[in-house]
C-alpha cells in the first residue's frame, strides 16, 4: 500500500512536535545541567531558575503531545516503541517528574541544605534525561532488533522475512526481540551525549541570553566551549548516521543546513552576539530533529535485522476517519497552544539580574513546617 495524504501530513506533524519540545525544552533542561556548575551562589541559582520558571511546564505540552499523536495516528508505531524502550522511558519519566518535584520544591523551605539538595537533584535529572533522549533518538536511525512475529508460550517465532504481509494479515506483529541492551551501542552512546552537549549549550546561550551581569559573561565564555564540543560531536555522529545507517540521499540536505546553522551559533557566541547565536543554535536543533526523521525514510521504525521487519507508516498508521479527526481538532488548538506560546516568550522576554531578586530566598522555616505557620 502507498502512503496517503494524511498518513503523511501526520508524520510532518509529529516531526513538528518533536521539535517543539526539543528546541524549547532543550534549554530547559540543558538549563538545569548548568544549576550546579555555572552559578555561584544560592541567588545566581535562583535567577537561572526563574529564567526557565514561565516556560518549562509548557515546553513538556509539546513532549505530551507527541506522544498523544503518535498513539492515535501511528498505534503500531506508539505500541512497538513504547513497549521495546519501556525501561528506558520509563526512567526518562521518573527523571522528569523528580525535575518538577525540584523545580516545584526548591523554595517551599527555607533552608540552604533542603535548596542544595533539590538543585543536585535538578542537575541530575536533567543530564540523565539528555542521554536518554539522545540515545532514543539514535536508535530510530541506526534501528532496533525488531521483527515481526507472535509468541508461543514463553518462545517468539519470527515470520518469514519474504512474507510479512501475510503474516501481518494473518495476526503477528512488529515486536523488539532485542531487550533492553541491545538498544546500548557505540553508535546510540555517541548520540547520547551528542543531544546531551547540543542541550547544554543550548541552555547555556539561554541563561547569556537572559541574564545581566557576571553570570552572563561567564555564560558567554563557557558558550564558546561547549558549542565547540557539542558542533564536532554532532558532525561525527551525523556523518556516521549518513553514511552507515540513512535509507535516503535526501538527509544530506538536512545534514548540511545543520551543520551551516552550529558553526553559524559558534561564530556568532564567539562575537558576544548570544541573542543571534541562539536562535541561529534553535534553528540548528530543529533541523537536527528534522534529519534524524528522514535517515528513516517512511519508515516509523527501523529494523537492524531485516529490512523487511522494518515497520512502515502505513503499517503502524490508524484508519482514514481517525486521521479526519485529529486533523479537525489540530486545526482548531494547534494555533490556540502556539499564541499562548508566543505570547508567554514576549512577554517574558526581558533579561534578569540578581538584583530583581529579593535578598532573603522564599520558603517556611523548618520550625514552622510542622506547626503549618506562615513564614514571617
Amino acid at each position: 500500500m502507498e502512503l496517503s495524504f494524511l498518513q503523511l501530513l501526520w508524520f510532518i506533524l509529529i516531526i513538528v512536535l518533536w521539535i517543539g519540545y526539543v528546541t524549547l525544552e532543550g534549554f530547559g533542561l540543558g538549563t538545569g545541567m548548568l544549576l550546579k556548575v555555572l552559578p555561584k551562589n544560592d541567588k545566581e541559582r535562583r535567577l537561572m531558575l526563574n529564567t526557565i520558571g514561565p516556560h518549562w511546564d509548557g515546553n513538556e505540552v509539546w513532549l505530551l503531545t507527541a506522544g498523544g499523536a503518535t498513539f492515535a495516528a501511528f498505534p503500531q508505531w506508539y505500541a512497538t516503541m513504547f513497549s521495546g524502550m519501556y525501561f528506558a522511558l520509563v526512567a526518562v519519566l521518573l527523571c522528569l517528574i523528580v525535575r518538577i518535584c525540584a523545580i516545584e520544591w526548591r523554595g517551599k523551605v527555607n533552608s540552604a541544605k533542603w535548596r542544595n539538595t533539590w538543585d543536585w537533584i535538578h542537575c541530575v535529572a536533567a543530564w540523565v534525561v539528555s542521554l536518554l533522549w539522545g540515545v532514543a533518538f539514535a536508535n530510530l536511525v541506526q534501528g532496533m532488533k525488531i521483527e515481526v512475529g507472535h509468541y508461543e508460550g514463553a518462545n517468539f517465532v519470527a515470520a518469514d522475512p519474504t512474507a510479512i504481509d501475510a503474516a501481518l494479515q494473518a495476526g503477528d506483529r512488529h515486536f523488539l526481540t532485542g531487550g533492553f541492551f541491545s538498544l546500548l551501542t557505540p553508535f546510540t552512546i555517541l548520540g547520547g551525549l551528542v543531544v546531551l552537549t547540543l542541550f547544554l549549550n543550548h541552555g547555556v546561550l539561554w541563561t547569556a541570553l537572559k541574564t545581566r551581569g557576571d553570570i552572563r559573561e561567564r555564560a558567554l565564555k563557557l558558550a564558546v566551549k561547549t558549542g565547540l564540543i557539542s558542533t564536532a560531536l554532532t558532525a561525527i555522529w551525523a556523518l556516521w548516521a549518513q553514511f552507515a545507517y540513512s535509507v535516503t540521499g535526501l538527509s544530506w540536505i538536512a545534514l548540511v543546513i545543520a551543520a551551516l546553522l552550529l558553526i553559524g551559533a559558534l561564530a556568532l557566541v564567539t562575537k558576544g552576539n548570544e541573542k543571534g547565536a541562539f536562535f541561529v543554535h534553535f534553528a540548528a536543533l530543529a533541523v537536527c530533529v528534522v534529519f534524524i526523521f528522514m535517515t528513516t525514510g517512511f519508515n516509523a521504525l527501523k529494523s537492524s535485522i531485516d529490512p523487511a521487519y522494518h515497520l512502515t507508516l502505513v503499517q503502524a498508521s490508524a484508519t482514514q476517519p481517525t486521521h479526519i479527526v485529529m486533523v479537525i481538532a489540530a486545526v482548531i488548538f494547534v494555533p490556540i497552544v502556539l499564541a499562548y506560546t508566543i505570547w508567554a516568550y514576549i512577554k517574558f522576554s526581558r533579561r534578569i539580574s540578581v538584583d530583581n531578586l529579593p535578598d532573603k530566598p522564599a520558603g517556611l522555616d523548618f520550625a514552622n513546617v510542622r506547626e503549618f505557620e506562615t513564614a514571617r
